[in-house]
């Protein structure tokens, strides 16, 4: 079975921390800067992964202020 590319292992990890119920809806993700260290990453597969989540209907972005756990 092919590995996952990182930016989906990370869109998973995000995910399943909300189903979990640890990020709640109107939390607020950590930077990018943030989740670029926590996960060894570059700031395109932190982008690419937050990009999927918020089409997904995961997360919202609100301009100057960061991303948010959506509403479900």
């Amino acid at each position: 079975m092919p590995v996952k590319p990182k930016w989906e292992q990370l869109a998973d990890q995000i995910r399943s921390q909300i189903e979990s119920g640890e990020l709640s809806p109107g939390d607020q993700l950590p930077s990018t800067a943030q989740l670029k260290a926590q996960h060894s990453v570059s700031a395109t597969v932190v982008r690419q992964a937050i990009l999927v989540l918020q089409t997904q209907g995961w997360v919202q972005g609100v301009h100057g202020l960061g991303v948010f756990v959506a509403e479900r």
